[in-house]
């Protein structure tokens, strides 16, 4: 699906200007299924050469809706589609920093007409919209505004397409191979799936929750679920899909949370690598009666929460060597090297002797402690905000004293000065190794959109 999109502005800098006309054709590359069309109050006085030139006064555009008023439509009418455009970086660096303004980012896959016509059409004298229409017989009505250029990209584009025919420049989603579904599953269902994050489930002819799963782009993820045909378990998870719901839940963040959360409560049949643990090795210590912080790695327990866990007792062995390496620890103290003497890295001068004593605890426990502090969330008590299920909210995930309390949603205009008031907009959620790792995971290899300390 393609979304043709041509908009007017107050002027040509997308970090100093505005939108002042906003027009988009959702486009299926035969016919126009859809069509969003909008002045946009800017907000500002339209410089009088843009009025001349488009014909839109400051008079047309005082009772226009204001961007954040028809944002959502934008995000709607544009959803799950490739943005097509005349010099296609104008308009979306313009669409992208308005939402930006939002605190929501704009995100789509972009394809810009000028390019693929130079590709596709070689050797024509001009490749502005109006020059090219003209020569390509193109009608444009209403030239500088955006309903009448986007209608005429849309032409310009069938024919772009047409010329293409091995899709060498333009790659039309292949319709969705429906063989060997349940007959009970509605195909219409696929449509109407978002592309968001969030979580899916699937349930079988007898509403028996079988599989449960969590995606940044949900409609993308169950998609690939049944255009998979590789392995037998998907085909067999495939044929016994009947029903299909998801919870939206704008944060990644709380779409880990939230499918940890609802695999170990409803314990689905096609969940059994998660059900049995998705993190079975731990990272551990303690403090020796010489004084030093000995590491070991250990099966994951159920009574105490690891400082890190591991997949497996090799990746767990292979990136604690690397943290003995990187923190100048030392590899018997660590649980790697067994021996009544001196480590191997001792002999060859990587390890300063905490092993054999010769170095002293207070030393060697200062780089333990710079080692786990990659780790910590420590005693934080603290909101993690984020996006939210649209561009009116935001997300929050509650952290106090160092445990996952829970998640919620409030207005994106929320001002966070009290925490009590914060919290009346929040789910608690119990804490548990697993949404622990999660968090300080996530939080290790990605950024939330602000961090509230109190």
């Amino acid at each position: 699906m393609f979304a043709i999109v041509d908009i007017e502005t107050t002027g040509g800098s997308y970090r100093n200007e505005r939108i002042t006309e906003v027009a988009i054709y959702r486009f299926d590359g035969t016919k126009i299924v859809d069509e969003f069309v909008s002045l946009v109050n800017p907000e500002r006085l339209v410089p009088a050469y843009i009025t001349q030139l488009t014909g839109i006064s400051n008079e047309m555009l005082m009772d226009a809706p204001r961007f954040f008023e028809i944002a959502r439509q934008i995000v709607e009418v544009t959803a799950d589609c490739t943005f097509v455009a005349h010099n296609a970086t104008f308009d979306y660096n313009f669409m992208k920093q308005e939402f930006r303004s939002l605190g929501y980012e704009f995100s789509r896959k972009q394809l810009c007409t000028v390019k693929l016509s130079r590709k596709l059409i070689p050797g024509q004298p001009s490749y502005s919209l109006g020059n090219l229409c003209q020569n390509l017989g193109i009608p444009i009505h209403a030239r500088h505004r955006a309903a009448g250029d986007a209608l005429a990209t849309v032409e310009l584009f069938q024919r772009l397409l047409a010329l293409d025919v091995n899709q060498k420049f333009i790659v039309v989603p292949k319709t969705l191979r429906l063989s060997g579904i349940n007959p009970n599953l509605n195909p219409a269902i696929f449509e109407k799936l978002p592309d968001q994050p969030g979580v899916y489930y699937f349930y079988n002819d007898e509403g028996v929750l079988i599989y449960v799963g969590k995606s940044k782009q949900i409609k993308s993820r169950i998609l690939a679920h049944f255009t998979n045909e590789k392995t037998s378990k998907a085909l067999r998870m495939k044929s016994e899909v009947a029903d299909i719901d998801y919870q939206l839940t704008g944060s990644e963040l709380i779409a880990l949370l939230l499918e940890s959360e609802e695999i170990k409560t409803h314990r689905p049949i096609y969940n059994k690598a998660l059900r049995r643990n998705s993190f079975p090795v731990g990272l551990y210590s303690y403090t020796d009666q010489l004084g030093y912080i000995r590491l070991f790695l250990s099966s994951a327990r159920n009574s105490e929460i690891p400082i890190t866990t591991f997949t497996s007792q090799d990746d767990a062995r292979s990136r604690m060597s690397a943290f003995v390496e990187e923190f100048g620890l030392c590899q018997k103290l660590c649980g790697l090297y067994q021996s009544q003497a001196a480590c191997f890295h001792h002999g060859i001068g990587q390890c300063n002797g905490a092993c054999i004593q010769e170095e002293a605890p207070e030393e060697y426990n200062s780089r333990v402690y710079a080692f786990l502090r990659l780790f910590e969330l420590g005693e934080e008590n603290c909101f993690l905000i984020d996006s939210g299920r649209s561009i009116e909210e935001k997300s929050i995930v509650w952290i106090e004293k160092g445990k996952y309390m829970g998640y919620g949603y409030c207005d994106e205009n929320a001002t966070f000065q009290h925490k009590d008031e914060v919290v009346e907009f929040l789910t608690r959620r119990d804490d548990n190794r697993d949404a622990y790792q999660i968090i300080r995971s996530f939080l290790k290899h990605k950024k939330v959109e602000r961090i509230i300390r109190f």
